[in-house]
């Protein structure tokens, strides 16, 4: 992979450990245990090609994957859905100063972690611009990245993201990317994911063929 150096894998945690709240459906795919999420930690350090994310803001972020990241010396981006701060099972404000002041970057996942696309003005507004807000007064820095909820967005959701300056936008498209690009796909870890399949179909280049195929998609879903 060093012929591709402005190439990235974004990988994506969610939960980690027991959760602590009754979950979505099918969320349970991607809660990874604490012992599997430490070998998958070990596999990921020290791979400059890799950026790692969590989304939804849940409470193991600061109790289990802070502490883990850094025994490794791994940065991270953690994205927050601002409503449901302080809830059981979530992130606190005070969780969410500390991973900032640890060096961790806070990002967007809107107010009640909903689809972007088809939002009224006032859901758009309370999903883009107040969650932010929320956010950046919490960390007391501004917040410009975002992550679409349920990897879903359009044309609409992009250009609504755009006019209002956020300067990195992460779906879940499973692909890697150029590493300076403004839409960023990730790559979601399953609860059954291990070490081997880390490396067969996340952090091994796609073939051609494969490469056309996940870039149709998101061509798709940018046009829609």
């Amino acid at each position: 992979m060093g012929q591709h150096r402005d190439r990235v894998v974004n990988v994506l945690f969610h939960g980690v450990g027991t959760p602590r709240r009754s979950l979505e459906p099918d969320e349970e795919r991607y809660w990874v245990d604490t012992a599997r999420f430490q070998r998958l930690l070990d596999e990921l350090a020290g791979r400059p090609d890799v950026r790692i994310s969590f989304d939804d803001g849940n409470v193991s972020d600061a109790d289990i994957a802070l502490p883990a990241l850094e025994q490794r010396g791994l940065p991270a981006t953690f994205f927050v859905i601002a409503g449901r701060l302080g809830t059981r099972g979530s992130l606190r404000e005070d969780d969410v100063r500390e991973l900032h002041r640890r060096g961790m970057q806070i990002g967007n996942h809107g107010m009640s972690h909903r689809p972007w696309p088809g939002m009224d003005p006032a859901s758009r507004r309370a999903e883009l611009v107040e969650a932010r807000a929320s956010l950046a007064a919490v960390c007391g820095a501004p917040v410009d990245l975002a992550a679409c909820p349920l990897g879903r967005y359009d044309r609409r959701v992009l250009a609504d993201l755009r006019r209002l300056g956020y300067v990195r936008v992460f779906t879940s498209d499973r692909r890697p990317v150029r590493s300076d690009a403004w839409l960023q796909a990730r790559y979601s870890i399953r609860a059954d994911e291990t070490p081997a399949s880390l490396r067969a179909e996340v952090l091994s280049r796609p073939g051609p063929g494969a490469r056309a195929r996940l870039a149709a998609f998101g061509l798709v879903k940018r046009l829609r």
